[in-house]
Protein backbone atom coordinates (compact mmCIF):
# COMPACT_ATOMS: atom_id res chain seq x y z
CA UNK A 1 0.00 0.00 0.00
CA UNK A 2 2.85 2.60 1.03
CA UNK A 3 4.30 1.39 -2.39
CA UNK A 4 1.15 2.56 -4.45
CA UNK A 5 1.03 5.97 -2.44
CA UNK A 6 4.61 6.64 -2.97
CA UNK A 7 4.30 5.94 -6.81
CA UNK A 8 1.02 8.03 -7.18
CA UNK A 9 3.41 10.52 -5.78
CA UNK A 10 6.18 10.50 -7.77
CA UNK A 11 3.86 10.66 -10.29
CA UNK A 12 1.89 13.68 -9.55
CA UNK A 13 5.23 15.10 -8.74
CA UNK A 14 6.95 14.63 -11.96
CA UNK A 15 3.74 15.90 -13.71
CA UNK A 16 3.99 19.02 -11.53
CA UNK A 17 6.99 19.94 -12.79
CA UNK A 18 6.51 18.96 -16.64
CA UNK A 19 6.81 21.60 -18.87
CA UNK A 20 4.04 22.39 -21.31
CA UNK A 21 4.26 24.69 -24.82
CA UNK A 22 1.28 26.76 -25.59
CA UNK A 23 -0.16 26.12 -29.04
CA UNK A 24 2.31 27.11 -31.93
CA UNK A 25 -0.13 29.69 -32.38
CA UNK A 26 -0.87 31.70 -29.51
CA UNK A 27 0.95 34.65 -28.47
CA UNK A 28 4.20 34.03 -30.40
CA UNK A 29 5.43 37.05 -32.10
CA UNK A 30 7.77 36.65 -35.31
CA UNK A 31 11.70 37.66 -34.43
CA UNK A 32 12.25 41.74 -35.36
CA UNK A 33 14.67 42.19 -37.55
CA UNK A 34 16.37 45.18 -39.16
CA UNK A 35 15.47 44.18 -42.49
CA UNK A 36 11.97 42.74 -41.64
CA UNK A 37 10.73 46.04 -40.61
CA UNK A 38 12.33 48.40 -43.19
CA UNK A 39 10.56 47.91 -47.17
CA UNK A 40 12.66 49.77 -49.87
CA UNK A 41 11.01 50.49 -53.21
CA UNK A 42 13.34 51.74 -55.77
CA UNK A 43 11.63 53.87 -58.25
CA UNK A 44 12.99 54.05 -61.73
CA UNK A 45 15.41 56.88 -63.40
CA UNK A 46 15.64 58.33 -67.07
CA UNK A 47 18.82 59.76 -68.06
CA UNK A 48 19.78 60.96 -70.93
CA UNK A 49 23.49 59.70 -72.78
CA UNK A 50 26.13 62.12 -70.76
CA UNK A 51 24.03 63.73 -68.54
CA UNK A 52 22.64 62.51 -64.77
CA UNK A 53 19.36 62.05 -63.33
CA UNK A 54 17.81 61.11 -60.35
CA UNK A 55 16.62 57.91 -58.75
CA UNK A 56 14.86 57.68 -55.66
CA UNK A 57 14.96 54.84 -53.18
CA UNK A 58 11.49 55.07 -50.97
CA UNK A 59 12.35 53.40 -46.92
CA UNK A 60 9.00 52.50 -45.10
CA UNK A 61 9.68 51.92 -41.68
CA UNK A 62 6.95 50.06 -39.86
CA UNK A 63 5.72 52.44 -36.91
CA UNK A 64 6.77 51.68 -34.03
CA UNK A 65 10.52 51.25 -35.27
CA UNK A 66 13.07 53.69 -36.65
CA UNK A 67 16.31 53.26 -38.09
CA UNK A 68 19.78 55.36 -37.44
CA UNK A 69 20.17 58.72 -40.11
CA UNK A 70 23.04 59.48 -42.28
CA UNK A 71 25.46 60.24 -40.38
CA UNK A 72 24.24 58.82 -37.21
CA UNK A 73 24.17 60.97 -33.73
CA UNK A 74 27.05 58.67 -32.49
CA UNK A 75 29.86 56.61 -34.18
CA UNK A 76 28.91 53.39 -32.49
CA UNK A 77 25.56 53.58 -34.64
CA UNK A 78 24.76 52.01 -37.64
CA UNK A 79 23.53 54.59 -40.29
CA UNK A 80 21.59 53.56 -42.58
CA UNK A 81 23.65 53.46 -46.03
CA UNK A 82 23.28 52.28 -49.29
CA UNK A 83 26.10 51.28 -52.33
CA UNK A 84 25.23 51.03 -55.53
CA UNK A 85 27.13 49.62 -57.81
CA UNK A 86 28.51 51.15 -61.38
CA UNK A 87 27.08 49.37 -64.57
CA UNK A 88 27.41 49.73 -68.36
CA UNK A 89 28.50 53.48 -68.10
CA UNK A 90 26.04 54.30 -65.12
CA UNK A 91 27.58 55.63 -62.52
CA UNK A 92 26.73 57.48 -58.60
CA UNK A 93 27.43 60.91 -58.55
CA UNK A 94 26.28 61.36 -55.22
CA UNK A 95 23.90 60.30 -52.61
CA UNK A 96 21.39 62.34 -50.66
CA UNK A 97 20.07 61.11 -47.17
CA UNK A 98 16.91 62.62 -46.07
CA UNK A 99 16.84 65.35 -42.76
CA UNK A 100 16.78 63.48 -39.98
CA UNK A 101 14.11 63.13 -37.13
CA UNK A 102 15.66 64.43 -33.80
CA UNK A 103 14.04 62.08 -31.17
CA UNK A 104 14.75 61.07 -27.34
CA UNK A 105 14.73 57.28 -26.26
CA UNK A 106 15.43 55.35 -23.40
CA UNK A 107 18.27 53.17 -24.30
CA UNK A 108 20.13 56.82 -24.93
CA UNK A 109 21.21 59.31 -22.83
CA UNK A 110 21.31 62.10 -25.54
CA UNK A 111 18.81 62.41 -28.33
CA UNK A 112 19.20 60.62 -31.70
CA UNK A 113 19.12 61.01 -35.37
CA UNK A 114 16.75 59.09 -37.04
CA UNK A 115 14.17 58.53 -39.76
CA UNK A 116 10.94 56.33 -39.19
CA UNK A 117 7.82 55.91 -41.24
CA UNK A 118 8.31 56.98 -44.59
CA UNK A 119 11.48 58.47 -46.29
CA UNK A 120 13.49 58.73 -49.52
CA UNK A 121 17.42 58.28 -49.91
CA UNK A 122 18.15 60.30 -53.49
CA UNK A 123 20.67 58.79 -55.73
CA UNK A 124 22.48 61.22 -58.23
CA UNK A 125 23.26 58.87 -61.54
CA UNK A 126 25.39 59.93 -64.16
CA UNK A 127 25.07 58.26 -67.63
CA UNK A 128 28.56 58.84 -69.25
CA UNK A 129 28.15 59.47 -73.32
CA UNK A 130 29.31 55.78 -74.11
CA UNK A 131 26.19 54.26 -71.98
CA UNK A 132 24.61 51.14 -73.92
CA UNK A 133 20.84 53.23 -74.69
CA UNK A 134 17.83 51.21 -72.98
CA UNK A 135 16.65 49.52 -69.59
CA UNK A 136 19.39 48.61 -66.92
CA UNK A 137 18.81 47.19 -63.52
CA UNK A 138 21.83 48.40 -61.01
CA UNK A 139 22.65 46.57 -58.33
CA UNK A 140 22.40 48.17 -54.71
CA UNK A 141 22.59 47.10 -51.00
CA UNK A 142 20.88 48.95 -48.29
CA UNK A 143 21.94 48.90 -44.84
CA UNK A 144 19.76 49.47 -41.81
CA UNK A 145 19.93 49.02 -38.11
CA UNK A 146 16.08 49.08 -36.88
CA UNK A 147 15.20 49.68 -33.45
CA UNK A 148 12.04 50.31 -31.45
CA UNK A 149 12.00 52.36 -28.00
CA UNK A 150 13.86 50.21 -25.77
CA UNK A 151 16.43 48.32 -28.52
CA UNK A 152 18.32 47.87 -31.35
CA UNK A 153 18.66 45.08 -33.45
CA UNK A 154 21.25 43.51 -35.29
CA UNK A 155 22.29 46.01 -38.56
CA UNK A 156 20.94 44.11 -41.83
CA UNK A 157 21.30 44.10 -45.16
CA UNK A 158 18.37 44.54 -48.08
CA UNK A 159 19.36 43.75 -51.73
CA UNK A 160 17.94 46.97 -54.03
CA UNK A 161 17.53 46.42 -57.74
CA UNK A 162 17.30 50.09 -59.05
CA UNK A 163 15.80 50.69 -62.52
CA UNK A 164 17.77 53.36 -64.80
CA UNK A 165 16.60 53.63 -68.30
CA UNK A 166 19.03 55.47 -70.20
CA UNK A 167 18.20 57.70 -73.25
Amino acid sequence: MYKSIILVGICLLVAGCAKTQPPSNINQRPEVTSVGVVKATPIAATITKGQSGEAIVRLKIDNGYHVNANPPSQSYLKATEIELKPQQGISVEFITYPDPLIRTFSFSETPLKVYEGETNVKLRLAADKTATAGKHNLSAKLRVQACDDKVCYAPGAIDVIVPVNVK
